[in-house]
């Protein structure tokens, strides 16, 4: 079994399409289909089925696809090692963040990190919290930045700034006229909130909890992945949601929405982090960006 195999059959499993994996990798179709017969031949395995003119992947290939993803994130690794072995800041740096620290508070140290070493290839994927702990763990990001508690206790997690929930509402809503707020408010109006999973949604809930409240005790009209798609949803009708201070600046503005400051309860504040693998290499390039990061602290 070849690294090359498993970059093929990982094309072939993620688009489900022998044609279309082929396009991408730059190869013949049959040098594809030549190597997905292989490993079949080799291991005695049905990775994929036969539909009409298409394939689906079987229940063993899907066992095998995390496998194989693990080895080629280990293969990307053992390169951007060998790449750092030079002098210079180059290569490729992968960085996972959750939402709001890729949108509002990272993307300027990005530039700069780019303006100091032009020969950086930077790759930047957002997902949620727990998301973003998973690819520091599996190998599929040298550096995440998130902004709520991971579970996984094997990485290392280091505060890189602070950040604040407020409440977010249409100037209109009748809580943005109030003038004072209070536990009992929350009941009474219906909310949008981030999905399970993300950092805001974890912080809210310790929120709740400060105040010996749950989600259960709430109207939640929607729950939605983006801050963005929460701020549309509050500023055209009648939900209320929590944001980070960060978020909504840009909304505050320009008059779409409101925002209220806690002070009826502790104030709901929390830390970026970044996470690392105590076991993993860490590149001139991540090294680099972390003390962008402290110059600026």
């Amino acid at each position: 079994m070849t690294l090359e195999q498993l970059r093929i059959f990982l094309a072939v499993a993620e688009r489900g399409h022998v044609t279309r994996a082929a396009r991408v990798l730059n190869l013949t179709q049959s040098a594809v289909s030549a190597a997905i017969s292989t490993l079949k031949a080799q291991h005695g395995v049905r990775l994929f089925d036969r539909i009409g003119r298409g394939i689906e992947i079987t229940e063993a290939g899907r066992t095998f696809m995390g496998a194989a993803q693990a080895v080629m994130a280990e293969a990307e690794t053992a390169r951007l090692v060998l790449a750092d072995l030079a002098q210079d800041v180059r290569g490729r740096l992968r960085i996972h963040a959750s939402q709001t620290v890729a949108s509002y508070w990272l993307p300027p140290f990005l530039i700069t990190l780019h303006e100091r070493h032009a020969g950086l290839d930077m790759a930047l994927m957002v997902g949620n919290t727990a998301q973003v702990a998973q690819a520091v763990t599996n190998g599929a990001a040298d550096l995440g930045f998130v902004e709520g508690d991971v579970t996984q206790n094997d990485l290392r997690r280091r505060v890189v700034a602070r950040d604040e929930l407020v409440f977010v509402m249409s100037p209109d809503h009748l809580l943005a006229k109030s003038r004072s707020l209070g536990a009992l408010d929350y009941g009474r109006t219906s909310w949008v909130l981030r999905e399970l999973g993300s950092g805001t949604r974890s912080e809210f809930e310790a929120h709740l909890s400060a105040m010996r409240l749950s989600i259960d005790d709430l109207d939640i009209a929607l729950e939605l992945p983006s801050n963005e798609a929460i701020l549309a949803a509050v500023a055209g009708g009648r939900c209320i949601s929590m944001l980070s201070r960060r978020a909504v600046e840009g909304a505050v503005s320009q008059g779409v929405v409101r925002i209220r400051s806690v002070t009826w309860a502790p104030r709901p504040e929390r830390s970026f982090a970044v996470l690392t693998h105590p076991a993993r290499h860490r590149t001139r390039a991540a090294e680099a960006l972390l003390n962008l990061i402290d110059e600026a602290r």
